[in-house]
């Protein structure tokens, strides 16, 4: 498989959070390193650059970018290999506990469909989808394939990935897992196709796509991660501060949406764009993947020292 990943709304982001010279920028998405190395490149060296990312090769691929800058003319580096979710811990260890900027890019890279962790459903692999060491993580995709209930996968496809056959999904899977256990990406692709009309899987999005995408919410807690981190990110902020937020989906983009109004509401800062800033047609021409994103931008008061809440947002998938 020719790897290749391309780094959504890079200019875009990067503008939207006015990087100084001497701030202290967190990137709390490493990825493909894209952002990453742009916002390296708005920095001094007075400033600081801490690069977040669960996913080990993540943090090798930052690690050889700055191979390629001189050290004196960059900005104090740290990366760490955590999940954003723990982002009050990982300031208050790195010794940054009121960053200027923080950048959040929920998509996922493309070299992670080059794990084996069976992100992809076109490639057979063992049904994992962790971001992290499978080894560490409290659950993999075929745990929970394998042993929700009938109505909890279908609640868990329904909700994390938006899909109308949820039932039908859930009820094959179920069916099939009976005679033999689900374990790797191509039985699970066949499920799926067992769960739907015919006409539903011709068409031009892949049948298992959302049902993909929920098992990875699932399985890495994504929404549970984004609430925790973004809520980290608001309360640390420093005055005048700015926190930038890459969506793909409209579930991720819902809790950002709603997270960032009622900071806002609550005097702690303002939205800077009333709407989000979306791909230009150019980048959409070169990079078609990029069609969902959505980048929402919020600065932080002068005077608000509260620590934000995510109380008001505890369903369970939303």
């Amino acid at each position: 498989m020719e790897l290749r990943h391309d780094t959504v709304l890079l200019a875009e982001a990067i503008d939207s959070l006015m990087v100084a010279p001497t701030d202290t920028v967190v990137d709390a998405t490493i990825g493909g390193a894209g952002h990453f190395m742009a916002l390296m490149e708005k920095l001094g060296p007075k400033g600081t650059l801490i690069g977040i990312d669960a996913d080990h090769a993540a943090i090798e691929r930052a690690e050889v970018s700055l191979k390629a800058i001189a050290e004196k003319d960059r900005p104090r580096v740290a990366l760490v290999e955590d999940n954003f979710r723990n982002l009050a811990s990982i300031l208050a260890s790195s010794g940054a506990e009121t960053p200027n900027k923080i950048l959040f890019d929920l998509g996922w890279s493309g070299f992670q469909l080059a794990t084996g962790r069976g992100f992809s459903f076109r490639t057979d692999e063992p049904l994992l989808m962790t971001y992290g060491d499978p080894e560490k993580s409290e659950a993999t995709a075929s745990d929970l394939v394998n042993h929700l209930s009938e109505t909890s996968l279908a609640d868990m496809i329904f909700a994390l990935g938006e899909e109308r056959f949820a039932r039908g999904i859930a009820r094959s899977i179920v069916a099939i897992r009976e005679e033999k256990p689900i374990m790797t990406t191509f039985e699970l692709v066949a499920a799926i196709e067992a769960g739907v009309p015919g006409w539903y899987r011709h068409r031009r999005l892949h049948p298992a796509t959302k049902t993909f995408q929920a098992l990875r919410i699932g399985v890495n807690d994504e929404l549970g991660a984004l609430r925790s981190g973004l809520a980290s990110a608001l309360t640390a902020l420093a005055p005048n501060g700015r926190v930038a937020i890459i969506t793909f989906h409209s579930i991720e983009d819902r809790i950002v949406k709603a997270m960032l109004r009622d900071a806002a509401y609550a005097g702690q800062g303002t939205l800077v764009c009333k709407k989000p800033i979306v791909p230009s047609s150019e980048e959409l021409t070169r990079n078609p993947r990029a069609r969902s994103a959505k980048l929402r931008v919020f600065e932080r008061g002068t005077n608000t020292n509260a620590a934000f809440s995510t109380t008001s947002l505890t369903s369970a998938y939303a």
